[in-house]
């Protein structure tokens, strides 16, 4: 028996690795309860992340090499692909879509979406899976499926080759990511504690301050009027003098509070550990980030699954050959998403010169286009260096 056989058959008909998702027990990755997302700082560092997945736009690209050697790109030349990417089901649109597998892949490092064909095998829907559990499964021949688990108990399986997987901090399994809960877990528990505290402390305020003490035994109600009415005459915001009297029946005593206050350094410094965590910071939590600093976050954060995306789609979506044949699916970003006004309005000089046509300026805007915007104009001053006197006349 040759090498490669006795390998299909150590794994088959055997479930190779498991994953749960949100948090692990064992070898096992479990769904987590919902409470990681219900946490404020949580949604918070997603919700940059999440919008700017969403804003990529994707294209089919088809690259052509000419008898010349001459590069040719056309943009988005299959219909369906063009409208799988734009519509990938009926019930969301490309961007929503993007937007709940960023979801996916921040809380869990795994993120799954099914590839619908049809007869003839091509793609005409691609819809999101939520799941409780997912099994990976090698047949005999060795192909490898996955197993969902769904929220209403239901088993699907799917072959590998249909499935889009999108995967962040992958390390340890060979299939699926790393769950981000066990390391998230415990900086929440902190944050929870803290919480509890500050509540704690509220309540704690409101507990009686001052004691009135009386030296002649009185009833419960002559207690309760002369209480409310020592409140009535010194403790109220409107009417206090700032001064109390007693007279030699009672003695009014102060309480000396001693609430539990939760240190706020402690919750600073978790919460910039949380922030760290999802690579993020207040400024881009809060839309307050510098040009700069949000050129930074896209770096780091947002182009990386801009390439994984890309890549995903083009190895799912076509065949080798078809692959051979220059196809691919690339997702974009504006280059001017995260450029402030002033930059923006500077790149009239690149209009000027050529470089940019007015409606790709007037995109910078987010302004729709105008008729024979998409031609490129340049003025004279800044012609071809030898053609001057052909476009401008004689420089006499």
């Amino acid at each position: 028996m040759g090498l490669i056989s006795r390998i299909r058959d150590a794994f088959s008909n055997r479930s190779i690795s498991q994953v749960q998702l949100m948090t692990e027990k064992g070898n096992t990755y479990f769904l987590w309860n919902g409470s990681v997302y219900q946490s404020d700082i949580v949604r918070a560092c997603m919700r940059p992340y999440v919008k700017q997945v969403g804003k990529l736009i994707g294209k089919h690209i088809r690259e052509t090499i000419k008898e010349d050697g001459a590069r040719k790109l056309d943009i988005n030349p299959t219909y369906y692909i063009k409208m799988l990417l734009e519509e990938p089901n009926p019930l969301m649109s490309g961007q929503m879509l993007q937007e709940k597998m960023a979801a996916q892949l921040r809380l869990n490092n795994n993120a799954f979406a099914l590839i619908n064909r049809n007869e003839d095998g091509l793609p005409i829907e691609i819809y999101p899976i939520t799941a409780t559990n997912v099994e990976a499964i090698y047949s005999r021949s060795g192909e490898l499926s996955l197993r969902f688990t769904m929220r209403n108990g239901k088993l699907y399986t799917f072959y590998y080759r249909d499935i889009i997987h999108l995967r962040g901090d992958y390390n340890e399994n060979d299939i699926f990511g790393s769950p981000l809960a066990p390391v998230l877990l415990p900086l929440l528990n902190v944050v929870t504690v803290t919480d509890q505290g500050l509540i704690n402390a509220v309540k704690n305020s409101s507990v009686v301050k001052w004691l009135l003490k009386f030296t002649n035994a009185l009833r419960p109600d002559d207690l309760k009027s002369q209480a409310q009415e020592f409140a009535k005459n010194y403790l109220s915001t409107e009417e206090g003098l700032g001064v109390a009297a007693v007279d030699s029946k009672a003695d009014a005593i102060q309480i000396d509070q001693k609430d539990y206050v939760p240190n706020s350094s402690i919750m600073d410094r978790t919460t910039k550990r949380i922030y760290a965590l999802f690579n993020t910071n207040e400024k881009i939590v809060t839309s307050c980030a510098t040009e700069e600093e949000r050129n930074t976050y896209f770096d780091s954060e947002i182009e990386p699954v801009l390439i994984q995306l890309g890549d995903e789609y083009t190895r799912k979506l076509f065949t080798r050959r078809e692959r051979s044949f220059g196809n691919s699916i690339v997702f974009e970003a504006s280059a001017w998403d995260t450029a402030s006004i002033s930059t923006k309005l500077n790149l009239a000089q690149m209009v000027d010169r050529g470089a940019l046509t007015p409606n790709e300026w007037r995109k910078a805007f987010n302004l729709a286009p105008v008729d024979g915007g998409d031609q490129a104009i340049r003025r004279l001053d800044t012609a071809v260096v030898g053609n001057t006197a052909e476009e401008g006349g004689n420089s006499e």
